[in-house]
Protein backbone atom coordinates (compact mmCIF):
# COMPACT_ATOMS: atom_id res chain seq x y z
CA UNK A 1 0.00 0.00 0.00
CA UNK A 2 1.45 3.44 -0.70
CA UNK A 3 1.83 6.22 1.40
CA UNK A 4 2.53 9.73 1.86
CA UNK A 5 5.73 10.40 2.23
CA UNK A 6 6.76 13.13 4.71
CA UNK A 7 9.55 14.73 6.28
CA UNK A 8 11.07 13.63 9.42
CA UNK A 9 11.40 16.01 12.48
CA UNK A 10 15.34 16.26 13.38
CA UNK A 11 14.46 17.33 17.07
CA UNK A 12 11.03 16.73 19.11
CA UNK A 13 10.63 20.60 18.39
CA UNK A 14 11.10 20.90 14.94
CA UNK A 15 9.15 19.20 11.82
CA UNK A 16 9.89 17.25 8.77
CA UNK A 17 13.18 17.05 7.22
CA UNK A 18 12.91 15.57 3.90
CA UNK A 19 16.54 15.06 3.65
CA UNK A 20 16.01 12.47 6.60
CA UNK A 21 14.67 9.49 5.57
CA UNK A 22 13.67 6.75 8.87
CA UNK A 23 12.10 4.31 9.41
CA UNK A 24 10.16 6.61 11.89
CA UNK A 25 9.14 8.75 9.25
CA UNK A 26 7.62 5.90 7.47
CA UNK A 27 5.39 4.48 10.25
CA UNK A 28 4.51 7.57 11.26
CA UNK A 29 2.73 8.33 7.90
CA UNK A 30 2.10 4.76 7.49
CA UNK A 31 0.12 5.29 10.01
CA UNK A 32 -2.05 8.36 8.87
CA UNK A 33 -2.26 6.45 5.27
CA UNK A 34 -3.71 3.65 6.60
CA UNK A 35 -6.72 5.97 7.47
CA UNK A 36 -6.91 6.68 3.80
CA UNK A 37 -5.06 4.40 1.68
CA UNK A 38 -7.15 0.85 0.82
CA UNK A 39 -11.37 2.96 0.61
CA UNK A 40 -13.87 1.27 1.17
CA UNK A 41 -16.64 1.69 -1.19
CA UNK A 42 -19.79 1.38 0.53
CA UNK A 43 -23.42 0.99 -1.39
CA UNK A 44 -26.68 3.02 -0.32
CA UNK A 45 -27.53 6.87 -0.76
CA UNK A 46 -24.27 7.49 -0.72
CA UNK A 47 -20.98 6.00 -1.36
CA UNK A 48 -17.95 6.73 0.79
CA UNK A 49 -14.56 5.63 2.08
CA UNK A 50 -11.53 5.66 4.04
CA UNK A 51 -9.05 2.67 5.73
CA UNK A 52 -9.07 3.17 9.31
CA UNK A 53 -6.55 0.20 9.69
CA UNK A 54 -4.85 1.25 12.69
CA UNK A 55 -4.00 -1.65 14.24
CA UNK A 56 -6.65 -1.07 17.35
CA UNK A 57 -8.38 -4.50 18.85
CA UNK A 58 -11.89 -2.70 18.29
CA UNK A 59 -13.35 0.21 16.19
CA UNK A 60 -13.78 2.96 17.95
CA UNK A 61 -16.70 5.02 19.09
CA UNK A 62 -17.75 8.20 16.23
CA UNK A 63 -19.35 11.38 17.05
CA UNK A 64 -22.05 11.21 14.82
CA UNK A 65 -24.73 14.06 16.11
CA UNK A 66 -24.36 16.60 13.67
CA UNK A 67 -24.50 13.77 10.90
CA UNK A 68 -27.65 13.87 8.46
CA UNK A 69 -30.26 11.18 9.80
CA UNK A 70 -30.32 9.55 6.07
CA UNK A 71 -26.19 9.13 6.20
CA UNK A 72 -25.68 8.07 9.93
CA UNK A 73 -26.01 4.36 9.76
CA UNK A 74 -23.75 4.79 6.92
CA UNK A 75 -21.05 7.08 8.84
CA UNK A 76 -21.35 4.62 11.67
CA UNK A 77 -20.12 1.79 9.77
CA UNK A 78 -16.70 3.36 8.49
CA UNK A 79 -13.96 1.95 10.32
CA UNK A 80 -13.13 4.79 12.25
CA UNK A 81 -9.44 4.84 14.10
CA UNK A 82 -8.94 4.85 17.86
CA UNK A 83 -5.70 6.53 17.60
CA UNK A 84 -5.95 10.37 17.12
CA UNK A 85 -8.29 12.56 15.53
CA UNK A 86 -10.40 12.41 12.93
CA UNK A 87 -13.12 14.08 10.69
CA UNK A 88 -14.75 13.11 7.43
CA UNK A 89 -16.92 15.60 4.94
CA UNK A 90 -18.53 14.74 1.88
CA UNK A 91 -19.87 16.76 -1.06
CA UNK A 92 -23.90 16.93 -1.21
CA UNK A 93 -23.77 15.61 2.05
CA UNK A 94 -21.48 17.56 4.51
CA UNK A 95 -19.78 16.29 8.03
CA UNK A 96 -19.90 12.28 8.22
CA UNK A 97 -18.42 13.06 11.64
CA UNK A 98 -15.37 12.91 13.76
CA UNK A 99 -13.77 10.53 15.63
CA UNK A 100 -11.40 10.96 19.22
CA UNK A 101 -11.49 13.38 21.45
CA UNK A 102 -11.13 17.19 19.58
CA UNK A 103 -8.38 18.30 21.72
CA UNK A 104 -6.19 21.01 20.06
CA UNK A 105 -2.72 19.19 19.31
CA UNK A 106 0.04 20.08 16.78
CA UNK A 107 -0.73 19.72 12.95
CA UNK A 108 3.09 20.62 12.03
CA UNK A 109 2.87 21.56 8.28
CA UNK A 110 -0.61 21.01 7.73
CA UNK A 111 -0.75 24.47 9.12
CA UNK A 112 0.84 25.41 5.45
CA UNK A 113 -3.13 25.28 4.09
CA UNK A 114 -4.50 27.95 6.26
CA UNK A 115 -1.31 29.57 4.81
CA UNK A 116 -1.89 28.83 1.36
CA UNK A 117 -5.42 30.19 2.14
CA UNK A 118 -4.96 33.49 3.19
CA UNK A 119 -2.48 34.37 0.69
CA UNK A 120 -4.71 33.82 -2.20
CA UNK A 121 -7.75 35.13 -0.32
CA UNK A 122 -5.00 38.35 -0.97
CA UNK A 123 -3.57 38.01 -3.86
CA UNK A 124 -6.03 35.14 -5.79
CA UNK A 125 -4.73 33.72 -9.21
CA UNK A 126 -7.82 33.53 -11.59
CA UNK A 127 -6.70 31.04 -13.88
CA UNK A 128 -4.56 28.00 -14.12
CA UNK A 129 -2.60 30.52 -16.41
CA UNK A 130 -2.01 33.00 -14.22
CA UNK A 131 1.03 32.86 -12.10
CA UNK A 132 0.75 35.98 -10.18
CA UNK A 133 3.01 38.44 -9.37
CA UNK A 134 6.94 38.14 -8.61
CA UNK A 135 8.53 37.91 -5.38
CA UNK A 136 11.99 38.74 -4.85
CA UNK A 137 13.45 36.16 -2.38
CA UNK A 138 14.83 37.76 0.63
CA UNK A 139 17.95 36.76 2.33
CA UNK A 140 16.08 35.28 5.25
CA UNK A 141 14.64 32.51 3.15
CA UNK A 142 17.90 31.89 1.15
CA UNK A 143 19.77 31.66 4.29
CA UNK A 144 16.76 29.52 6.10
CA UNK A 145 16.98 26.98 3.03
CA UNK A 146 20.68 25.53 4.06
CA UNK A 147 17.87 24.94 7.79
CA UNK A 148 18.64 21.16 8.68
CA UNK A 149 15.64 21.19 11.22
CA UNK A 150 13.13 21.50 8.60
CA UNK A 151 11.63 21.16 4.75
CA UNK A 152 13.21 24.35 2.44
CA UNK A 153 13.52 24.82 -0.86
CA UNK A 154 16.77 26.09 -2.39
CA UNK A 155 16.11 29.62 -3.14
CA UNK A 156 18.91 32.16 -3.58
CA UNK A 157 18.74 35.75 -2.43
CA UNK A 158 17.78 38.38 -5.34
CA UNK A 159 15.98 35.44 -7.16
CA UNK A 160 12.52 36.35 -8.93
CA UNK A 161 9.74 33.90 -8.57
CA UNK A 162 5.81 34.07 -9.29
CA UNK A 163 3.67 33.64 -6.86
CA UNK A 164 2.26 30.44 -8.24
CA UNK A 165 5.73 28.92 -7.93
CA UNK A 166 6.25 30.00 -4.43
CA UNK A 167 3.05 28.04 -3.22
CA UNK A 168 3.59 24.92 -5.36
CA UNK A 169 7.03 24.68 -3.22
CA UNK A 170 5.12 25.60 0.11
CA UNK A 171 2.86 22.73 -0.57
CA UNK A 172 4.43 20.43 -2.62
CA UNK A 173 8.19 19.69 -0.94
CA UNK A 174 6.81 21.33 2.21
CA UNK A 175 9.26 24.10 2.24
CA UNK A 176 8.92 26.29 5.47
CA UNK A 177 11.21 28.47 4.31
CA UNK A 178 8.76 29.61 1.30
CA UNK A 179 5.65 29.97 3.86
CA UNK A 180 7.29 32.89 6.10
CA UNK A 181 8.56 33.94 2.71
CA UNK A 182 4.92 34.27 1.47
CA UNK A 183 4.01 35.78 4.98
CA UNK A 184 6.35 38.81 5.11
CA UNK A 185 5.13 39.29 1.55
CA UNK A 186 1.41 39.58 2.34
CA UNK A 187 2.07 41.81 5.60
CA UNK A 188 5.43 42.73 6.25
CA UNK A 189 6.29 40.63 8.97
CA UNK A 190 4.94 36.54 9.96
CA UNK A 191 3.77 37.83 13.35
CA UNK A 192 1.55 40.10 11.20
CA UNK A 193 0.36 37.36 8.65
CA UNK A 194 0.16 35.01 12.00
CA UNK A 195 -2.40 37.66 13.02
CA UNK A 196 -4.67 37.11 9.52
CA UNK A 197 -4.51 33.37 9.90
CA UNK A 198 -6.12 33.59 13.15
CA UNK A 199 -8.72 35.77 11.83
CA UNK A 200 -9.80 33.85 8.65
CA UNK A 201 -9.56 30.87 11.31
CA UNK A 202 -12.06 32.65 13.26
CA UNK A 203 -14.42 33.11 10.37
CA UNK A 204 -14.86 30.12 9.42
CA UNK A 205 -15.74 28.79 13.23
CA UNK A 206 -12.87 27.27 13.79
CA UNK A 207 -12.99 27.70 17.36
CA UNK A 208 -10.30 25.49 18.88
CA UNK A 209 -7.54 26.39 16.44
CA UNK A 210 -4.36 28.70 17.61
CA UNK A 211 -2.34 29.37 14.58
CA UNK A 212 1.76 30.54 16.11
CA UNK A 213 3.27 30.44 12.64
CA UNK A 214 3.04 30.40 9.18
CA UNK A 215 4.72 26.59 8.43
CA UNK A 216 4.00 24.52 11.53
CA UNK A 217 7.42 24.55 13.16
CA UNK A 218 6.30 25.63 16.33
CA UNK A 219 4.34 23.03 18.04
CA UNK A 220 2.27 26.22 19.42
CA UNK A 221 0.27 26.02 16.50
CA UNK A 222 -2.81 23.65 17.27
CA UNK A 223 -5.88 22.68 15.83
CA UNK A 224 -8.45 19.45 15.97
CA UNK A 225 -9.63 17.57 13.09
CA UNK A 226 -13.14 19.20 13.30
CA UNK A 227 -11.09 22.28 13.29
CA UNK A 228 -9.23 21.60 10.03
CA UNK A 229 -12.34 19.92 8.56
CA UNK A 230 -13.62 23.23 8.58
CA UNK A 231 -10.33 24.31 6.19
CA UNK A 232 -10.43 21.51 4.25
CA UNK A 233 -14.05 22.64 2.82
CA UNK A 234 -12.96 26.00 2.11
CA UNK A 235 -9.75 25.75 0.58
CA UNK A 236 -9.50 22.33 -0.88
CA UNK A 237 -13.02 22.98 -2.85
CA UNK A 238 -11.45 26.09 -4.21
CA UNK A 239 -9.97 24.46 -7.68
CA UNK A 240 -6.72 26.66 -7.72
CA UNK A 241 -5.55 25.48 -3.96
CA UNK A 242 -6.57 21.98 -5.03
CA UNK A 243 -4.66 22.38 -8.06
CA UNK A 244 -1.36 23.23 -6.32
CA UNK A 245 -1.57 20.50 -3.61
CA UNK A 246 -2.03 17.79 -6.56
CA UNK A 247 1.59 18.92 -7.98
CA UNK A 248 3.40 15.45 -8.53
CA UNK A 249 6.74 17.25 -8.34
CA UNK A 250 7.73 20.92 -8.52
CA UNK A 251 11.32 22.90 -8.56
CA UNK A 252 13.19 26.12 -7.93
CA UNK A 253 13.99 28.29 -11.52
CA UNK A 254 16.77 27.45 -12.77
CA UNK A 255 17.74 24.82 -10.26
CA UNK A 256 17.58 21.17 -11.93
CA UNK A 257 16.68 19.67 -8.50
CA UNK A 258 13.49 18.14 -8.58
CA UNK A 259 11.43 18.53 -5.60
CA UNK A 260 8.31 15.86 -5.51
CA UNK A 261 5.23 16.00 -3.57
CA UNK A 262 5.41 14.60 0.01
CA UNK A 263 2.26 13.08 -0.53
CA UNK A 264 2.51 9.93 -2.34
CA UNK A 265 -0.73 8.66 -1.81
CA UNK A 266 -1.37 11.31 -5.56
CA UNK A 267 -3.28 9.18 -7.79
CA UNK A 268 -4.15 6.19 -5.94
CA UNK A 269 -7.96 5.48 -5.44
CA UNK A 270 -9.11 8.67 -6.52
CA UNK A 271 -6.75 11.04 -4.19
CA UNK A 272 -6.40 14.42 -6.05
CA UNK A 273 -5.14 16.73 -3.29
CA UNK A 274 -4.30 17.29 -0.08
CA UNK A 275 -1.34 18.12 3.07
CA UNK A 276 0.84 16.16 4.54
CA UNK A 277 2.24 16.82 8.39
CA UNK A 278 5.06 15.48 10.80
CA UNK A 279 6.80 16.19 13.75
CA UNK A 280 7.72 14.70 17.34
CA UNK A 281 4.84 16.92 18.88
CA UNK A 282 2.15 16.34 16.04
CA UNK A 283 2.89 12.72 15.20
CA UNK A 284 1.92 11.88 11.57
CA UNK A 285 -1.14 14.44 9.79
CA UNK A 286 -2.76 14.22 7.17
CA UNK A 287 -5.39 16.50 5.39
CA UNK A 288 -6.63 14.76 1.36
CA UNK A 289 -9.28 14.83 -0.69
CA UNK A 290 -10.21 12.76 -2.98
CA UNK A 291 -12.85 11.99 -5.79
CA UNK A 292 -15.81 9.15 -5.76
CA UNK A 293 -18.36 8.39 -7.88
CA UNK A 294 -21.39 8.26 -6.02
CA UNK A 295 -25.03 7.40 -7.71
CA UNK A 296 -23.56 8.11 -10.87
CA UNK A 297 -22.01 11.74 -9.50
CA UNK A 298 -18.37 12.37 -8.99
CA UNK A 299 -18.29 13.93 -5.42
CA UNK A 300 -15.32 15.51 -3.50
CA UNK A 301 -14.86 13.49 0.09
CA UNK A 302 -12.14 15.43 2.45
CA UNK A 303 -10.85 13.99 5.41
CA UNK A 304 -8.76 14.78 8.14
CA UNK A 305 -6.49 12.66 10.33
CA UNK A 306 -4.18 14.13 13.13
CA UNK A 307 -2.07 13.05 16.36
CA UNK A 308 -1.18 9.56 14.51
CA UNK A 309 1.97 8.19 16.70
CA UNK A 310 2.44 11.60 18.49
CA UNK A 311 5.50 11.91 20.84
CA UNK A 312 8.09 9.38 19.93
CA UNK A 313 11.54 10.25 19.18
CA UNK A 314 13.62 9.44 16.02
CA UNK A 315 15.59 7.01 18.57
CA UNK A 316 12.40 5.02 19.38
CA UNK A 317 11.15 5.28 16.04
CA UNK A 318 14.13 3.69 14.30
CA UNK A 319 14.35 0.61 16.83
CA UNK A 320 10.55 -0.02 16.05
CA UNK A 321 9.15 -2.23 13.43
CA UNK A 322 7.19 -0.56 10.58
CA UNK A 323 4.43 -1.13 10.31
CA UNK A 324 2.70 -2.82 6.90
CA UNK A 325 0.29 -0.45 5.23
Amino acid sequence: MPNPDEEEPPTSETPDSPRRTTPKRHRRLRKAAALLGSWLVLAGAAAFSILASNGAASPAKPELSHVAPAVRALASSLPWPADGQTALWAEGVGTLGTCGKQTPVPIASVTKVMTAYVILQDHPLNSPSDQGPDLTIDTQAASESLSRDESSAPVRAGQRISERRLLELMLVPSAGNVARLLARWDASTEAAFVAKMNAAAAQLGMRDTSYTDAAGINAQTRSTAADQIKLAEAALTDSTLLELTAQRDTRVPDDPTNLPNTDSLLGVDGVVGGKTGSSTPAGGALMWAARRTIDGQERLVLGVVLHQNAGTTPEQGRARPQSRA
